[in-house]
């Protein structure tokens, strides 16, 4: 659930892992993977496997394997002075 496998001629093969917002979070090298080391990775990655394609997959997997999105620098405001001081807030991002 949530992988797709596409076939480009050519190229190495390659887990590109994206962010909801379909954002390249981290690409990963299966050249040297033998097929049972790539399905143990994404095992260990958190992707749902379902007992047959048709199958349903259960709400707490509907979005998996979702991972925090990187901690993005506050906005900053300039000072008096003209420079910048960065406004501290330690909330999570609305989206997640």
């Amino acid at each position: 659930h949530n992988l797709e496998m596409k076939h480009l001629p050519g190229a190495d093969p390659e887990l590109v892992l994206l962010s909801h917002r379909y954002e390249e979070l981290e690409r990963i090298p299966l050249s040297d993977m033998t097929r049972e080391e790539i399905n143990q990775l994404v095992q260990e990655l958190g992707f749902y496997r379902k007992e047959t394609p048709d199958a349903s997959v259960p709400e707490e997997f509907q979005f998996a394997p979702a991972k925090p999105l990187p901690t993005l620098l506050p906005p900053q405001a300039p000072t008096a002075d003209g420079k910048t001081t960065p406004k501290h807030d330690k909330e999570e991002h609305p989206d997640l």
